[in-house]
């Protein structure tokens, strides 16, 4: 039952006040709803509670539209739990206090609590902490749902005690059934052609409430203006484009900076570019994404193209002196550069494992052939002596040990054999094999 809960008693009017099409087709059953069958089939994990009759506290995390406040109500019916929403955009601590207030009477009189919170990441930690004892008492049942990351913005307590299941963006096919309940509710087609009618699925972006307000927005115009089927520049036309969902300081902004930088490591460049293009058309900042091409260029090109750390930094400063919306072409152009350069992440490995040697040897000291001896003491101590100054060796070589005395000699760089690292490595190997003649020559004196 459904009774019970804040605003869950109809006005006497209310039945007959209009309501959106997006409410009109709620669903009344969990079968009903789209797109979300990895949790709802009855091998699902859900599915598996409901048919359990056993209801754990749980994050819905999922895109707009994709169901979370659907299916939490629809779980408080077949569970025979009294449904109880709150939005924490506009409650506070003062509403959670009068739920667990009617919760614990509900349990008295042997009845179950479902607390919805929508946007619960909206609650601060304080009032996250808050919910605990109610939970872990189970006073109520708790569905919270959320569009941010739960393990970014919930605390691990909350966590805990609760199961996290993520909902996914609608796709097409699930969009086109909610289509065809708008239409079947209307009772007559949409006015669109069927390249129209592709377009109209691509600006829900995934966002099944979003696309049955569209429609419902098209069904008023026909009815107004007895409109003729529209074409796709039409329809655009009458209906703004909508602005891709990204949240440049949470989990879109995350992992799309991840998608790009993952595109160009493995070298494809048309894929690096789609992704460039929606983090700009979500309004990130062009500086953050040069800033990450330029890490990109050291951290996986590298010397395989000494170029890339300089096409990088020049393309940063042609964004700042040109400015948007131009210099965004040479952000684009640095990700062609960067994705179509060889790759080697050599330097990177070289400078972790360096590091990792550095705490490792603590403070050894140079070894004293290579110091400075500016004073006669120093002269006196051994600074200086015996130091080959490399310009008058054979070659330009010396072939002298530069590694702290009590280190072994060891090679943190190791070059790939990809584009102009494989130059690099040949000098390597050439000087590797010069000093081991020339210590060999030392050792075995004349």
């Amino acid at each position: 039952m459904t009774g019970g809960g804040a605003g869950a008693t109809q006005g006497l009017f209310e039945a007959q006040a209009p309501r959106p099409l997006a409410d009109r087709l709620r669903p009344g059953d969990l079968s009903q709803v789209v797109g979300q069958d990895h949790l709802l089939q009855a091998d699902a994990p859900i599915g598996r509670m409901v048919a359990a009759g056993r209801l754990a506290s749980m994050i819905l995390w999922g895109p707009p539209g994709s169901g979370k406040t659907t299916i939490a109500r629809l779980l408080s019916e077949v569970a025979e739990l009294d449904f109880e929403p709150l939005s924490a955009v506009f409650s506070g601590v003062a509403d959670l206090r009068k739920v667990f207030e009617r919760g614990k009477e509900r349990r008295l009189a042997g009845r179950g609590t479902l607390l919805f919170i929508d946007e619960v990441h909206r609650f601060n930690r304080a009032q996250q902490d808050g919910f605990l004892p109610y939970v872990e008492d189970g006073t109520v049942i708790l569905v919270g749902a959320t569009t941010e990351n739960p393990s970014f913005e919930l605390n691990a307590a909350l966590l805990s005690r609760c199961q996290v299941f993520v909902l996914q963006r609608l796709d097409t096919a699930a969009l086109r059934v909610l289509l065809e309940r708008a239409e079947a509710d209307a009772s007559k087609a949409l006015p669109l052609d069927p390249e129209a009618r592709v377009a109209l699925l691509a600006m829900a972006d995934g966002d099944g409430r979003y696309l049955l307000n569209l429609a419902e927005e098209l069904f008023a115009l026909a009815a107004v203006d007895d409109a003729e089927v529209l074409d796709t520049a039409e329809l655009t036309r009458i209906i703004q484009r909508r602005a891709p969902l990204y949240d440049k300081s949470q989990e879109g902004h995350y992992n799309l900076i991840s998608a790009l930088h993952k595109s160009l490591r493995g070298s494809d460049t048309d894929a690096a570019l789609y992704w460039l293009a929606r983090m700009l058309a979500g309004g990130e900042d062009p500086r953050y994404i040069a800033r990450r091409l330029v890490r990109f260029a050291v951290e996986d090109i590298g010397l395989a193209d000494p170029q890339a750390l300089v096409q990088g930094i020049a393309a940063w400063q042609a964004y700042e002196r040109i400015g948007s919306p131009e210099g965004e072409l040479a952000l684009a152009q640095l990700v062609i550069y960067l994705g179509t350069a060889p790759k080697s992440n050599a330097a990177y490995k070289a400078y972790s494992e360096v590091r990792k040697a550095a705490k490792e040897t603590g403070s050894l000291a140079p070894p004293k052939h290579i110091l400075n001896a500016p004073t006669n003491l120093m002269k006196d101590l051994g600074y200086g002596a015996g130091y080959a100054y490399d310009h008058d060796a054979p070659d330009a070589f010396s072939g002298q040990d530069y590694f702290p005395e009590g280190m072994a000699r060891r090679q943190f760089y190791r070059p790939a054999e990809r584009g102009f690292e494989r130059e690099i490595k040949k000098r390597l190997d050439y000087w590797a094999k010069l000093r081991e003649e020339r210590r060999g020559s030392v050792e075995g004196g004349p």
